[in-house]
């Protein structure tokens, strides 16, 4: 077990490799379908720093945050997927969720230094270990705004580094 406290380092991602179990502790990025292209285009714009949530050294878990808690959803999702470039050139170094994902997503993250890694769906296991919760955009999308949760022991399998992938 490795254990990892938010933000990452370059050095913690760079050590990871395929299959490695990973323990992860503090404040992680909540995100998916509605908020991912969103994030993307304020990046792309310029004006994601007017927001003041820093990525660098960042998670972002592909989850819905419901008063029932949270559990991963599938990240070969389009919207979900197509994100993981320009959230890793941003900062992000894991992407944390479900799902096989494409042979040129696992390239992206290993050109920016990040990983993909997989988590199961315990939505309970999960909500015990969910400490706080906070909107930090988006309100107005409800449980799929922005939010941010600071996390104790999150369990997780990386699953793409380094350019190759368990899938």
């Amino acid at each position: 077990m490795i254990r990892l406290t938010t933000p990452f380092s370059e050095e913690n991602i760079a050590q990871l490799k395929v299959g490695d179990v990973v323990s992860i502790s503090g404040f992680i990025l909540c995100g998916r379908d509605a908020v991912l292209p969103r994030i993307c285009k304020e990046l792309e714009a310029g004006t994601w720093d007017k927001r003041g949530i820093d990525l660098k050294g960042g998670v972002i878990f592909h989850t819905a945050v419901s008063p029932a808690g949270v559990g991963p959803t599938s990240s070969n999702k389009l919207e979900i997927e197509s994100s993981f470039e320009a959230l890793s050139k941003a900062g992000i170094k894991m992407h944390l969720g479900k799902g096989a994902i494409k042979p040129e997503t696992v390239k992206a993250l290993a050109d920016n230094n990040a990983v993909f890694a997989i988590i199961p769906p315990v939505t309970a296991l999960l909500e015990s270990q969910t400490l706080t919760r906070e909107c930090v955009a988006w309100p107005e999308l409800g449980m799929e705004a922005l939010y941010r949760i600071k996390v104790e022991n999150y369990q997780a399998i990386i699953a793409a580094a380094k350019g190759e992938s368990i899938y």
